[in-house]
């Protein structure tokens, strides 16, 4: 081995951890970051685009209403609900590992979306209801019946 091939080796040994080291901030990951290993595959699924679309389109239409009503404004805040909803699902989306990333398909995307909105109708109704009227027991039944759905697929 000549004397470039041993600074080439050296480099590779001794440089290149450390530049490593020091693009984490010098921290070891823990076991929080360690559990969003699947994010990338998560993040290229069907599932989670169809919910990206969902909740770009949320903003949207609160964006086009901020112009003109305050935040009290009762389609606002069902549409912040619904965002609200749309983000934990994400957030469910991404936790999800490497190896079971290939269950996040469009239809559960679509599921996912179906039950934001089943659950925006019955938090409507929550609202002027009681939860034993009729149409309210209907509409978790409703609800129940999508997240048994999601749950069959990610459980």
């Amino acid at each position: 081995m000549n004397i470039k091939g041993f600074y080439l080796f050296f480099f590779f040994l001794i440089a290149c951890p450390l530049v490593c080291f020091s693009q984490t901030g010098g921290k070891k990951p823990n076991a929080a970051q360690n559990a969003f290993v699947g994010s990338p595959a998560a993040k290229s699924s069907s599932a989670y685009a169809e919910l990206l679309v969902y909740k770009t389109e949320l903003e949207a239409q609160i964006e086009d209403l901020a112009g003109d009503y305050t935040e009290d404004f009762p389609k606002i805040s069902e549409l912040r609900f619904q965002l609200d909803l749309a983000e934990k699902a994400a957030k469910r989306f991404l936790s999800v590992s490497a190896s079971d990333a290939p269950k996040l398909s469009l239809a559960l995307g679509r599921l996912t979306v179906r039950k934001i909105e089943l659950e925006t109708v019955l938090w409507n109704l929550q609202k002027q209801y009681k939860d034993d009227y009729p149409e309210v027991r209907r509409s978790k039944r409703k609800v129940e019946v999508f997240e048994r759905a999601i749950r069959e697929i990610l459980p």
